[in-house]
């Protein structure tokens, strides 16, 4: 118990302190010292790293205590920015074993080529969609700005949920390609979720390792679902807004987390309900259209609480959702006024290329694609950016099921996967590897260096 207080005193001093004074000095109007204490790295995976570990220990589940082996496990630092929160069952006994000293040729290419994959992720897709977020959330709620529109609202909201879902989903991939360097495997922590048809779901694929730590020290210990489906819907709620505060000390994240509570009562309540009155079996005809609407509505769920989640403020947030529900208008015209100038646009360059005299039908393409560069397509060019993102996150296989068959993190669910897509370790794979290595290189070194977005967490 004393472990346990300790840790969680960390925690709350160096994470949540300057926020309660904050608030207690907007509350009673005094005005104690704001200490602007620094966050130690890590420390919110650390903490629960420990104590659940200090939990295990006390029910005599634990059955390694060597100090040494304790602090290799809590310090190996591959996982320890964004995670997953690894728990001693799945990494004590992998440094254990004798093989762990044997260099593994196979695992240390796959290791490589899956951290490439993900930094791939996040210096090509994630932060490439840094300006189309900052447009509306950067300057929302400044003094003397406008209200965002209808259109830049939802522009600006889905391109930090495509920026957030690239950057937590590139992070999880080099954790594991990193720990595969040193033979280590570490739990999946996202897989997938955008795919998922209900709320649910979701929490099963969304930072799955935050998920199993609340489910089984915080949700259970509240009373579970032991005490009627009404105290059950109240733990599930209080452990989901408790979920949001460890994201960060901000009314915004307590929003959010709230948010999503009551979402999974509400996804509890339904599948409760539709057991006991309308347990009925789809046609076979309609279940894709109802597969694909369920996953519309957990995507549109999603995208509207990640409002909270981003906004620096309260009333941000409560600005941007109003204008995503059409508070200030639902007009298109930004997009209406983008496609006509890039049509023009596009027409003037290729009535240029055709009046040069003795170009074939390639050098006129290449002509008109480098002409068509110089454009600022604006919302448009946004739009279908977004919409081939979308495509690749509901259509194509995450990192885990193309490396399925080389097992490189532990708990991955081989039975559920429908795409034949896989990966062979062969020089023209090498090659393939070897120069998009090299593409997101040159675009990581030649810009400003932008730090994971769960680096604060």
């Amino acid at each position: 118990m004393v472990g346990i207080i300790t840790n969680l005193a960390a925690l709350g001093y160096y994470k949540y302190y300057d926020f309660f004074i904050g608030t207690l000095n907007s509350a009673l109007a005094t005005d104690f010292n704001l200490q602007h204490i620094v966050l130690p790295l890590a420390i919110s995976f650390f903490t629960f790293t420990q104590i659940a570990f200090l939990v295990d220990s006390y029910r005599g589940e634990a059955n390694e205590y060597n100090f040494l082996h304790y602090c290799l496990f809590v310090t190996f630092f591959t996982h320890l920015i964004a995670g997953p929160i690894v728990h001693h069952k799945e990494l004590l006994p992998q440094f254990l074993r004798d093989e762990k000293l044997r260099f593994n040729t196979e695992q240390f290419a796959i290791g490589i080529t899956i951290f490439i994959f993900g930094l791939f992720k996040k210096i090509i897709l994630s932060d490439s969609l840094s300006s189309s977020v900052s447009h509306v959330y950067g300057s929302t709620g400044v003094e003397g700005a406008a209200n965002p529109d209808f259109i830049h609202a939802w522009i600006s909201t889905l391109s930090y949920t495509l920026q957030l879902y690239f950057d937590f989903s590139g992070y999880s991939d080099m954790a594991i390609g990193l720990s595969l360097l040193f033979g280590v495997k570490l739990p999946i922590n996202f897989n997938s979720p955008y795919k998922s048809r209900s709320i649910i779901e979701f929490w099963h694929r969304w930072h799955i390792t935050l998920s199993n730590f609340l489910r089984d020290y915080l949700y259970i210990a509240l009373g579970g679902n032991r005490k009627g489906p009404v105290r059950r819907y109240l733990n599930l709620w209080v452990t989901m807004l408790l979920g949001g505060a460890w994201h960060g000390a901000s009314v915004n994240f307590i929003v959010w987390g709230g948010l999503h509570g009551a979402y999974l009562v509400c996804n509890h309540a339904w599948r409760a309900l539709c057991r006991g009155v309308i347990d009925l079996e789809p046609p076979k005809l309609i279940r894709p259209l109802i597969t694909a609407s369920a996953v519309g509505l957990t995507f549109l769920a999603t995208v509207f609480a990640w409002v909270f989640f981003r906004a620096d403020t309260l009333h941000s947030a409560t600005t941007i959702a109003s204008a995503m529900l059409g508070k200030n208008g639902f007009s298109i015209a930004p997009v209406s006024a983008d496609f006509a100038v890039i049509s023009g646009a596009l027409k003037q360059a290729a009535l240029e290329i055709e009046k040069i005299q003795n170009l074939n039908w390639l050098q006129k393409a290449i002509s008109f694609t480098l002409s068509a560069q110089k454009i600022d397509f604006g919302t448009v060019g946004t739009l279908a950016t977004l919409a081939a993102l979308l495509l690749v996150v509901w259509f194509l296989p995450n990192t885990s099921e193309v490396f399925r068959e080389h097992e490189p993190a532990l708990g991955l669910d081989r039975s559920n996967v429908k795409m034949r897509w896989g990966f062979a370790l062969t020089p023209q794979a090498g090659l393939a590897i070897g120069i998009v290595a090299m593409f997101t290189l040159s675009r990581l070194f030649s810009g400003t260096p932008s730090e994971f977005m769960y680096f604060n967490f």
